[in-house]
């Protein structure tokens, strides 16, 4: 897999943010824009996203090992906010890119970092969801963005577990008592041989 003119910028930044992973057992993947334009269309995006499955504990030393690769807290108060919020707000400090890192607890982002597959993009290893787990992180997103980004996933692999989906999105939908999160992509995925 070649890197897109779309992502070239971001490859410092997703280089040192694997590193991160690394020290942490690679216990975390690389979700957002950045996935979206490996597993399904290139696309511009502006920063880097991931999850790593870390407990709030920890945030010392995963603030300590971010800076130690180059990821300096661009919030005053950052481990706060991100014992709040369960995201680390990062600053890429040669590129001045947006790093965020998500603190994964649930069920779905415990299995999704679990069933996760390194693609190599030129000489670096990025460790991405599976398209299934990323449409599934999009669906619950929710954005304009996020279901175009479902959208050219599904394009880009028709042999999806479609099952898997509409199990993951429907959970999310009743706990979140939003019944669009599936309503709103369930046509894209209900090929004419399926039923729903």
């Amino acid at each position: 897999m070649t890197a897109s003119k779309e992502i070239a910028p971001l490859l410092g930044p997703i280089a040192a943010l694997q590193r991160l992973l690394a020290r942490f057992g690679d216990q975390g993947m690389v979700i957002g824009g950045v996935a979206a334009s490996l597993l399904g269309k290139p696309r511009l995006t502006a920063d880097v996203d991931a999850v790593i499955l870390l407990s709030v504990e920890d945030l010392p030393h995963l603030v300590e090992a971010a800076a130690q690769e180059g990821l300096l807290p661009r919030i005053a108060n950052a481990e706060d906010f991100a014992r709040r919020h369960r995201v680390l707000l990062l600053r890429h400090q040669k590129s001045g890119i947006h790093v965020d890192i998500s603190l994964g607890v649930l069920p779905f982002e415990v299995e999704a970092v679990e069933r996760s597959i390194v693609h190599h993009v030129g000489s670096l290893a990025i460790r991405l969801p599976t398209p299934e787990d990323l449409i599934i992180f999009k669906a619950v997103a929710h954005r304009p963005q996020d279901l175009l980004d479902i959208q050219a996933i599904i394009e880009s692999h028709p042999d999806l577990d479609r099952e898997r989906i509409r199990y993951w999105v429907g959970e999310f939908a009743h706990v979140l008592e939003m019944p669009e999160l599936w309503e709103d992509i369930a046509s894209w995925l209900i090929s004419p041989h399926k039923t729903r």
